[in-house]
């Protein structure tokens, strides 16, 4: 008992298991050659921290309701869930090593028994490591920090879902209204060319003139085809996103929604502290660091306290003198001599995986700020060329008109329409294209920022 005592003591006093890097820390040491700016360069962007809730910024009920489908049903969503389950699972069975492990052992007699002796044996025992080193306590940590970071990726995986619905129904909505775009310049040109008929009617065009006309009709049609088409594979992207079927018969409706605020983006040093993935990579780096320091520990001895009780009885032989039921208490060491080098190789294998697990962090940490540089210079590009082609739209719309009336009086000739008219596709396209992609790039920007789109994601 006196022994026991000491191993007590000896396991109160075990080696603390040291902390991973702090965050600053680790900042420095992934991403030692980034200066974090006070501000955002990209662009303007608004005060405060970054909107909770920035699906319904959009006032789309119908997207809010997909995206929330989407959340239930996705696929990788579903692939997440179960590995957040087996992560847990995992940190659970580490943290089990921790505590005293029961056994009960028994064996029946008789005649009948393997070695016809009639033995019967009851026994319960019991062993508890002594975790001197952390070698325990340091499974647990990496296993627990493994689950956090697997929380996080699904948290991440989440909000990526959330933003390639809403993408995909803008792309969805810009095909609709390129594909509306393509039917009025097919029934512009085919207008033109019933005009360029009735022209050659009167002898004041020939069959050139009428041929043009109609190829203009044929590829406008050909644009109207292609339009639906990416409509539909829009459409089909977003069912399957939402685990639907891929039927394309999801109503998106039309037009692009509008906007003028700017988002607000907090300051460049809080962004690795609020993005899930960034917090992912931070716990993969602190499960890194506990599994090299159990690693470490693996090299020096384990201590155990056992302990048991048993019963032994026969029916066929006269055990000598015996009490029962008999009890035992004791203590185990095993230290490792020699193994080939293995328990070095294997601190060599944990501690080249944490430089990885860092350098990965670091990586992840610049495609973060990259992707906000990115949407903030994007947006306010995309602003400025919206106003241009606006303008552009309206002048090539007054040309064309221009254009028409001198065809009609004859002082112009049929090329000259068809040219402007392709003019003004080309301005109205590329404004349909302009707006769609402002609202992607907004979503981006949320997604790049680490808001939530649920109102209540924290």
């Amino acid at each position: 008992m006196k022994r026991a005592a000491i191993l007590l003591a000896l396991a109160a006093a075990a080696c603390a298991v040291p902390d991973p890097p702090k965050p600053d820390e680790l900042r420095q040491q992934a991403m030692p050659n980034s200066a974090v700016p006070a501000q955002w360069t990209g662009g303007p962007a608004g005060d405060g921290d970054p909107v909770q809730g920035w699906l319904a910024t959009f006032g789309e009920p119908a997207l809010d309701a997909i995206v929330r489908e989407s959340i239930a049903y996705n696929y990788d969503l579903r692939i997440a869930a179960a590995r957040i389950e087996a992560a847990e699972a995992a940190a659970r069975a580490a943290g089990g090593a921790l505590l005293p492990q029961l056994a009960i052992a028994g064996r029946g007699g008789g005649k009948m028994s393997g070695d016809q002796s009639g033995l019967q044996v009851l026994g319960l025992f019991a062993s508890w490591e002594l975790d001197l080193w952390g070698r325990v306590r340091a499974q647990r940590a990496s296993a627990t920090a493994q689950y956090e970071s697997t929380v996080l990726d699904a948290a991440y995986a989440r909000q990526s879902i959330a933003a390639m619905v809403a993408k995909s129904w803008f792309l969805a909505r810009e095909a609709a209204a390129q594909g509306a775009i393509a039917r009025d310049m097919v029934t512009s040109s085919e207008s033109l060319a019933g005009f360029s008929r009735d022209r050659q009617r009167v002898g004041k065009a020939d069959d050139y003139e009428v041929a043009q006309a109609e190829v203009s009709v044929l590829a406008y049609r050909d644009v109207a085809l292609q339009s639906d088409l990416a409509l539909q594979n829009a459409l089909r992207a977003i069912e399957i996103l939402a685990g639907r079927y891929p039927a394309a018969q999801l109503e998106v409706g039309t037009g692009l929604p509008t906007f003028d605020t700017a988002i607000p983006a907090g300051l460049p040093s809080q962004l690795l502290e609020r993005r899930p993935d960034v917090r992912a990579a931070e716990r993969r780096v602190a499960a890194s660091f506990y599994a090299t320091h159990e690693a470490r520990a693996a090299r020096l001895p384990r201590i155990s306290l056992t302990g048991g009780v048993n019963t032994v009885s026969s029916d066929l032989i006269v055990l000598k003198e015996r009490n029962n039921p008999v009890w035992s208490l004791g203590a185990s060491l095993v230290a490792p001599i020699f193994s080939g080098g293995t328990l070095q190789a294997q601190v060599d294998v944990r501690t080249a995986e944490q430089k990885a697990a860092v350098a990965e962090y670091g990586r992840i940490g610049a495609r973060a700020f990259n992707e906000v540089e990115s949407a903030l210079s994007s947006a306010i590009n995309l602003q400025r060329r919206a106003e241009v082609l606006s303008r552009s739209v309206t002048a090539n719309e007054n040309a064309l008109g221009f254009a028409r009336v001198r065809y009609d009086v004859g002082s112009g000739d049929l090329r000259g329409v068809q040219q402007q008219l392709i003019t003004l596709h080309a301005a109205r396209t590329s404004l349909v294209h302009v707006q769609a992609e402002r609202l992607i790039q907004r979503v981006n920007l949320y997604l790049a920022l680490g808001g939530g789109f649920d109102p209540a994601s924290r």
